[in-house]
């Protein structure tokens, strides 16, 4: 079994937004959105190299990389760390291709080998005993959308 559970890959998969955090050659933090992440196997995350030229540098010089995969509504996702090569691999590129779809040409791929993964969840749980449902309508609420049973469907979700 991978270091990836079904819930991260989930979390991954419908999400496909990270923020990657490398490390300048000076030793200063580098942190970049990334809109392609996808899950490559049980213990591998990758992305696209879409005009990223500072990550891609920074992980050509130190290939430590943290990922943070965070849903804006709910406030809970996971942190990923671990090692990164930029490489040209046709079925992660098939992979992410599919994700962004023809409008987006990109060579390379970076693969992240996940070495360790956490839970990451807003204080608003332990702060408040809120349940996720809470937190996620005041937050549909705050950027101006309506739930589904307000709009007269069957879902919560704008």
């Amino acid at each position: 079994m991978g270091v990836l559970t079904e819930e991260m890959k989930r979390v991954v998969t419908e999400i496909h937004l990270c923020y990657a955090a490398t490390v300048t050659r000076d030793g200063k933090p580098n942190l970049s959105p990334k809109g392609s992440i996808t899950v490559l196997s049980d213990d591998e995350l990758g992305f696209a190299d879409l005009a990223s030229p500072g990550t891609i540098e920074n992980l050509r010089h130190n290939p430590a990389i943290e990922l943070n995969v965070v849903d804006p509504f709910t406030r809970r996702g996971f942190r990923f760390k671990g090692a990164a090569k930029v490489v040209k691999d046709p079925d992660a590129h098939g992979r992410i291709a599919r994700i962004l779809g023809p409008d987006y040409p990109f060579e390379q791929v970076v693969k992240i080998r996940v070495e360790t993964a956490s839970e990451v969840f807003s204080p608003v749980y332990t702060l408040t005993r809120s349940s996720e449902a809470d937190v996620k309508q005041f937050w549909l609420e705050r950027y101006g959308y309506r739930s589904a049973r307000e709009a007269g469907g069957a879902h919560d979700c704008p």
